[in-house]
């Protein structure tokens, strides 16, 4: 297990990931799982399905981590009967050991977790079914790097804080990666600044504050323009 990571409890119960060389939790302190149900799965999935009426969805994940959110995301999917093929960007794969030591399994069902379990190594690099509903690929690229064939109908944007990689929250890295949202597509990430608001604007998407998780009075959310 890498030194420099280590298991920390936040304040819903649920673990995260504290990363000693960036400084940072990989979830917010105030909880793990209630953000990712809050900015990601409510504020995001969830209500570009309700906009939409689609019954398959297509998520683009920058900062793929722990996998709490596709855990979330697909879990949710699979009591709804929707499907989700789901890609993640992480440049730094975590450890199979510490991802399944996070106690996530509490969270969703025996077979979500089960399924996560078998098909995560696979899915560094490759598409692969956890079942007929849902496909998970984790492209183990930095940011700039990711390239695709696809569009994707949400991007959950969960990169460190800017304070901490500020290079993630360019404008070049914003311009880089929304051209993989499709027209009518949601972004959605837990942070809302300034510069983040008019970089979007800037992008082509019509941008709104949203309720914030749990230490956080908002959040922003965008939807590319048609």
């Amino acid at each position: 297990m890498a030194d420099h990571l280590s298991l920390v409890q936040t304040a819903d119960g649920s673990s995260t990931i504290f990363n000693e060389l960036v400084g940072e939790n990989y979830h917010s302190k105030h909880g793990a799982v209630q953000e990712s149900q809050h900015v990601f799965l409510k504020s995001g999935l969830q209500y570009f399905q309700q906009l939409s009426g689609a019954e398959a969805i297509s998520v683009l994940e920058v900062g793929f981590g722990t996998g709490l959110n596709f855990l979330i995301s697909a879990d949710y999917c699979r009591t709804a009967g929707l499907n989700l093929e789901y890609t993640g960007i992480e440049a730094y794969p975590l450890p199979e050991e510490m991802i399944f030591g996070t106690g996530y399994d509490q969270y969703v069902s025996a077979g979500t977790w089960t399924e996560f379990k078998e098909c995560y190594s696979a899915a560094l690099g490759s598409v692969r079914e956890l079942n007929a509903f849902c496909k998970l690929e984790v492209s183990p690229v930095k940011l700039m790097e990711f390239d695709s064939s696809k569009t994707f109908d949400v991007m959950y944007f969960d990169a460190f804080a800017e304070i901490h990689q500020p290079e993630m929250w360019s404008l070049e890295a914003l311009t880089h990666i929304t051209k993989f949202i499709k027209p009518g597509g949601v972004f959605v990430t837990y942070a809302i600044t300034g510069n983040l608001k008019r970089a979007m604007k800037s992008l082509g998407f019509s941008i709104e504050k949203a309720p914030g998780a749990p230490g956080k009075r908002e959040m922003l959310r965008a939807t590319k323009n048609l």
